[in-house]
Parts: C-alpha cells; sequence; structure tokens
C-alpha cells in the first residue's frame, strides 16, 4: 500500500543577494581612500595625497629600496614572533596544567606584562649591543607574554564537564590533555597570536626608529629628517598591509582548526 502525503511542501525563500565580506572590506578601502582624497584636495589636511604616496611607492619599489626595508622588518617580526609563540604555548599549557608551574611562572609573566615592550628596547641595546639581536628579542617578549596569557587562560577556561565526562569514560590525563584541553585552548591560543602580531608590529618599528639601518621603521625616522611625509606614509601602509595580510592568515587558520566550533 502506497502512503501519500497531503501536505503541501514550501520551498524556502530564496536568499537575496548579499555582499561577502571582501565586497564590504573594498568599499570599506576605497571610501577611506576617498576621504583622505577629499581632505586633501579640500586643504583640510597637509597630508600627501594617495597619488603622491602611490607614485613615491612605485618609485622605492622600482629602486630595491621598499623591498629592501619591508624583508629586514619583516624577518625581524616573524623570527621574534615564532620564536615567542613556540616557546609560550607549552608555558602557558604548563601554567593551566600544573598548579606548581602555575605558581612559579605567573609571578613572572605577570611583572613583564606591566612592563611595555619599548621601555626594555634601551636596556637591550645597551645588553646585546646594537646589532639583531636586541630587535629580535624585543618582539620575542612581546609576542611571547601576547600567547603565554592567551593559552593558559584557554586551559583554564576548559569547561569541567568535559573533563569529569572524560575521566568516566576512562580517559587517563595524556588522553585528557590531548582531546579535551588542546582543541579547547586552541580559539584562545589563536587570538593570542593575533595580539601577539600586532605587538610585534609596533615593536619593531620603534626598535627601528632607535637603532637600525634598515626596515620600514627605520626608513620614516630618515624620512621624518628631510619631513618626506610620502615616504613615511609608504612606509605606514606597508606595514599595515603585511600586518592584515599575517591577521588573515591566523583568522583562516582559527577557521580551519576550530570548524567544529559554533559560530554566529
Amino acid at each position: 500500500m502506497t502512503v501519500t502525503n497531503d501536505v503541501n511542501v514550501t520551498t524556502a525563500p530564496r536568499r537575496r543577494w548579499s555582499p561577502n565580506n571582501f565586497t564590504w572590506a573594498a568599499l570599506s578601502f576605497a571610501g577611506g581612500i576617498g576621504l583622505w582624497w577629499l581632505a586633501t584636495v579640500g586643504g583640510l589636511s597637509e597630508l600627501p595625497s594617495p597619488w603622491a604616496v602611490l607614485t613615491r611607492m612605485i618609485e622605492l619599489a622600482l629602486d630595491g629600496q621598499l623591498w629592501e626595508d619591508t624583508f629586514a622588518s619583516l624577518r625581524r617580526v616573524m623570527i621574534g614572533f615564532v620564536l615567542g609563540s613556540v616557546i609560550a604555548v607549552p608555558t602557558g599549557f604548563l601554567m593551566g596544567w600544573y598548579r606548581v608551574a602555575r605558581a612559579v611562572i605567573d609571578p613572572w609573566v605577570q611583572f613583564f606584562r606591566v612592563i611595555p615592550p619599548l621601555a626594555i628596547i634601551p636596556l637591550a641595546i645597551v645588553t646585546m649591543g646594537i646589532d639583531e639581536t636586541p630587535k629580535i628579542f624585543v618582539i620575542f617578549l612581546a609576542a611571547f607574554l601576547s600567547a603565554v596569557v592567551s593559552t593558559y587562560q584557554g586551559v583554564v577556561s576548559v569547561d569541567k564537564t568535559y573533563i569529569n565526562a572524560a575521566r568516566v569514560l576512562g580517559a587517563n590525563d595524556r588522553v585528557i590533555f590531548t582531546q579535551v584541553i588542546i582543541p579547547a585552548s586552541t580559539p584562545f591560543i589563536l587570538v593570542g597570536f593575533r595580539i601577539g602580531l600586532g605587538s610585534a608590529w609596533a615593536t619593531v618599528v620603534a626598535a627601528e626608529l632607535i637603532a637600525a639601518q634598515s626596515g620600514l621603521g627605520f626608513r620614516m625616522q630618515q624620512a621624518q629628517l628631510y619631513y618626506d611625509l610620502p615616504t613615511i606614509f609608504v612606509s605606514l601602509v606597508a606595514i599595515g598591509i603585511l600586518g592584515l595580510i599575517m591577521d588573515r592568515i591566523v583568522v583562516w587558520a582559527e577557521e580551519w582548526l576550530t570548524h567544529w566550533q559554533e559560530r554566529v
């Protein structure tokens, strides 16, 4: 016998087209450039026009100076950020998992966390010289402090219900740590990476302003002496673009690693 369903099934209404995030970002960028251009054309600001900055950027790129400075700053940021993050993650796990480690490490982390890395630059230069070591060290410190606090917070924020349920099912500490603690802490760790990237770029620019022979911060300092505003803006734009690209990479990694997490 065949059973028929007399209930009318209505199809869901079609979604209206809506711009994606990339479109909104492009519109926001274009709007910002437009306001900048209007401010310079209307005489409301002494800032260089977008066209002047673009022209100067092309000149520096063709001359090779822009690529040299960009590579120098990017190299310092990547070395300091990677070293800081690699050491911060296991340190944060130790602090969150073992009370003794937390009692020993946490006071030092909080002590250095309230000291701006910029304040350590003069001491680092005096004790380590004026080569790459002090610059990378202060970047390492900025990235480490951001990542270690986020990792620790991620461990202690894990819902105890998940841990108790795993123990009831017979899981030992190793399984709980690898299958519960690490996945639940991943979003916190990646947020710490994003904050650490911003701190790393701010720190490297400050370090290059004090003692460097290359880099985007060094180029801004040199341009300041000659009141070369377009060159200053070129360095600022380069830093902003590099920081945005690196931040998007971390965001994509977060979406890939935490696809199981409910999102709004």
